[in-house]
């Protein structure tokens, strides 16, 4: 078996979307479908790219790269060669994200040539993993945050994940800058989730690196220990990786990093080594399928965490083929009041990651990623190009 084509398909559908206190519902969003084709009729695929997790797909920019360098790298050869194509993508400099839909194509295609979902063929471990609750940034005052955590939790959630204001002023409601910090309304939000939700629903807290100043970032972990937070993540660059081992050394609250440094799986050894962070994170868009398994293989030989970042199927797959004492948590969303994450996705027959009332979400157990595919759909609104 060899590989024939590899084609990016663009198209249209409507999702809800939030940003800066406002749902946005019904918006319009360029989804691609990334398919690998072999010359004995085997197909794989990938749906996004781009953004968090699945949900939005590959840029120009990005088909470019796989049109005019992926592809031929890869048509006539074996594509059962996941780890050789891995390696040369890294030595060839492809952009993170690429080289990952390629993978997770890659990795779909075996799974259905197989008959077995990817899980499995990764070892398999568990069927199912806990969800949080991930919220978008800027929902608005501190109460509204609560309100949402309230109604996260009966829904079926057993923990949640703030992420704080940036990039917009809670008290003017304008968009502005990454600096200064709102490390006061940051603060007050934590602390109205707490009370709203009590001392039985685990919280963690993500201002996504946007504390630049050493003594912010400390004055907030002080707070999140008060409140007994599950976890303090990103809380300043990742670039900047000794202000992290001052950070971890200080705080009694697990620091949880790096979370989007490239790298891959060999920064986050890296940090591992240094002590720069308590738990480390990865997603699937970071080196793929492969690269995220190989980085819960280093955590969990050193024994520390490694909490994957992000919603989507190919972060189910390595969640299932992983132990919860390595990974703990999936991370779902992300989630506002106004946005309907669960409305059904239009190219897809049946939903990937649906929430139990336990909290749990089930490893999708279909062939390959798990893909039931509405073709129908997907060629009745392509982009042309």
């Amino acid at each position: 078996m060899k590989i024939a084509d590899v084609q990016i398909v663009p198209f249209r559908f409507q999702a809800d979307r939030f940003r800066n206190a406002t749902p946005h519902p019904k918006t319009e969003i360029v989804q691609t479908l990334t398919r690998i084709i072999t010359d004995e009729g085997a197909e794989g695929y990938y749906f996004g790219g781009q953004g968090h997790g699945d949900q939005d797909g590959l840029t120009p920019a990005s088909r470019t790269v796989i049109e005019g360098r992926i592809k031929p790298m890869l048509v006539g050869e074996d594509p059962f060669s996941r780890e050789k194509f891995w390696q040369l993508f890294y030595a060839a400099k492809i952009p993170e994200n690429v080289m990952s839909v390629i993978d997770m194509a890659l990795w779909d295609l075996v799974g259905r040539v197989a008959g077995l979902p990817v899980y499995k063929l990764l070892g398999g471990c568990r069927d199912k993993v806990m969800a949080y609750a991930s919220t978008y940034p800027n929902l608005g005052a501190p109460e509204v945050y609560a309100e949402h955590a309230l109604a996260c939790k009966r829904q079926g959630y057993k923990a949640y994940k703030i992420h704080p204001y940036y990039y917009w002023n809670p008290a003017t409601r304008q968009a502005v800058p990454g600096r200064p910090s709102h490390i006061a309304w940051d603060i007050e939000c934590c602390r109205a989730v707490r009370t709203a939700v009590g001392d039985d629903m685990v919280l963690m807290y993500d201002p996504w690196g946007t504390y630049h100043i050493y003594e912010e970032a400390l004055q907030v972990g002080r707070e999140l220990e008060k409140l007994n937070f599950h976890w303090y993540e990103h809380p300043m660059p990742e670039h900047r990786v000794d202000t992290y081992i001052r950070l971890s050394r200080e705080l009694s609250i697990p620091i949880c990093s790096p979370e989007i440094l490239e790298g891959g799986v060999f920064t986050r050894a890296d940090w591992i080594r240094q002590g720069a962070s308590d738990i480390s994170r990865i997603d699937v868009l970071r080196g793929g399928i492969t690269g995220a398994k190989k980085t819960t293989t280093v955590c969990e030989a050193y024994g520390i965490r490694c909490e994957i970042h992000m919603s989507g199927v190919g972060n189910l797959h390595v969640l299932g083929a992983t132990s919860e004492d390595t990974c703990e948590y999936y991370e779902r969303g992300l989630l506002a009041p106004g946005v309907d994450y669960d409305a059904p996705l239009p190219y897809l027959n049946e939903p990937l990651d649906t929430l139990d009332s336990d909290g749990y979400v089930r490893i999708p157990q279909g062939p390959g990623l798990g893909y039931q595919i509405n073709w129908d759909y997907i060629e009745a609104n392509r982009v042309e190009e």
